[in-house]
């Protein structure tokens, strides 16, 4: 596939996503991502393949049920598409032990999938992890 269909590939992942959790249905992302997909940064706890992807977008939804991704920024080369997501919820149900605090939050980060045959293949991310247990009260924010 050529970068622009890459492109045009991962908004529909991330249409998946965003399908999957407002649904509870994950059967979208059996579209989208391959079973044997490897995640380079996986959550914690999280199982290999598309299983395990299910596995944590199943836990997001039960602890942000209104949990939406927008892509702001998306470069393609290759295989490879990098995104610049922003993720927003409301923090309605236990996310890794820590019970509902009924705050909206927002969470920054870059994604980068490889797409071979179609699906995702192998995934990295990286997100702003501290400010999301900022934003949820159970780490301070700096002082100053």
């Amino acid at each position: 596939m050529s970068t622009e269909e890459n492109k045009a590939f991962a908004r529909r992942a991330y249409d998946a996503f965003n399908q999957g959790l407002r649904t509870g249905n994950l059967a979208a992302l059996d579209e989208v991502i391959a079973g044997n997909m490897v995640d380079h940064n996986p959550a914690p706890g999280q199982g290999p393949g598309l299983e395990g992807a299910k596995q944590v977008f199943t836990q997001f939804f039960a602890a942000f049920p209104d949990l939406q991704f927008t892509v702001e920024d998306m470069i393609a080369e290759g295989d490879k598409v990098a995104s610049r997501i922003t993720a927003r919820g409301t923090h309605k149900g236990d996310f890794q032990g820590i019970p509902a605090t009924g705050k909206q939050v927002m969470q920054t980060g870059i994604d980068i999938l490889r797409i071979a045959g179609g699906k995702i293949v192998e995934r990295w991310g990286e997100f702003d992890n501290l400010g999301l247990l900022q934003q949820l009260g159970v780490v301070p924010p700096p002082p100053g």
